[in-house]
């Protein structure tokens, strides 16, 4: 993504109320609040327009987060056959200050927006989904641009569900590659804005330790994982199905470890240098 800046007004000078998001030089605007603000949010005159929202909280059932990604060509009369629905608990929205953007735009931005949340899989889909747009090459590279400056927005503005878990490296700069090894087996992963990403094909313990029922969170953590089936058994270990990300490297290492880790200590890069080394070069 490109350098921005962003320019974000507190409505009510808190920042977990009513704010506005804008960016330099780029004609979107964002509107974003908690539900508990929702009178005041589609009272603006930014929700008379047409544009793309989101619906964010967590799925009553299973506990896992959970979004909605929709279009309008009136975004305030959307969001309130919205309110039947008890999942949700902060909203996001985006139009456009020129208003250019037309149902077929909008068809096209929720279609991409859809694809973009699955791709991540951090979160249940509410509507799995998009209607999606055919548009012409022109109209489709505009609107590349939105998207970008959307994603620039998004995790700003409290929604990170979008944002993918494997990190690609930026120009000029390679990922670091970290090993986690116990009782012969081995876990790759790495560092990552939110934490710590555990890579497809990586090992762990198969069974836990006996401190992990003292301290059950990796227990539970490995439990979820196998019901989700990102962890499989095989032979005597288990192993990742697929990229995992994690809250910290120690999280991380509980999970390999089958209980309590320093992930500082139990993350090393392949000449043996522990993470905390590597931290403090």
């Amino acid at each position: 993504m490109t350098s921005a800046t962003i320019k974000i007004f507190l409505v009510h000078g808190d920042p977990k109320r009513l704010r506005t998001a804008e960016l330099s030089n780029w004609t979107g605007k964002a509107v974003a609040g908690p539900r508990s603000e929702f009178d005041g949010i589609i009272s603006r005159d930014e929700a008379e327009g047409s544009g793309i929202y989101f619906l964010s909280g967590s799925d009553p059932d299973s506990g896992q987060p959970a979004i909605y990604i929709g279009e309008a060509e009136c975004i305030r009369d959307r969001l309130k056959a919205h309110l039947q629905k008890d999942f949700w608990n902060h909203l996001v929205f985006f139009v456009s200050k020129d208003e250019n953007l037309t149902k077929s735009h909008i068809r096209y931005l929720e279609g991409k927006l859809i694809e973009q949340a699955r791709a991540a899989g951090r979160a249940q889909l509410v509507n799995g989904q998009g209607s999606g747009a055919r548009l012409p090459e022109s109209d489709r590279a505009d609107l590349e641009t939105y998207l970008e400056k959307v994603n620039q927005l998004l995790p700003v503005l409290g929604i990170e569900l979008l944002v993918p878990t494997a990190v690609k490296a930026e120009a000029g700069r390679e990922i670091q590659i970290l090993l986690c090894e116990i009782k012969g087996l081995q876990s790759k992963g790495h560092l990552t804005p939110n934490g710590f990403l555990i890579l497809a094909g990586s090992q762990a313990v198969l069974v836990e330790r006996p401190s992990a029922h003292k301290y059950p969170w990796a227990m539970n953590m490995r439990q979820k994982l196998k019901a989700e089936g990102a962890l499989s058994v095989e032979n005597n270990f288990l192993v990742f199905t697929r990229d995992v990300e994690f809250s910290s490297p120690s999280a991380a290492a509980a999970v390999v470890h089958g209980g309590h880790a320093n992930g500082l200590t139990a993350w090393k890069d392949r000449q043996g240098q522990t993470l905390k080394q590597l931290e403090a070069v």
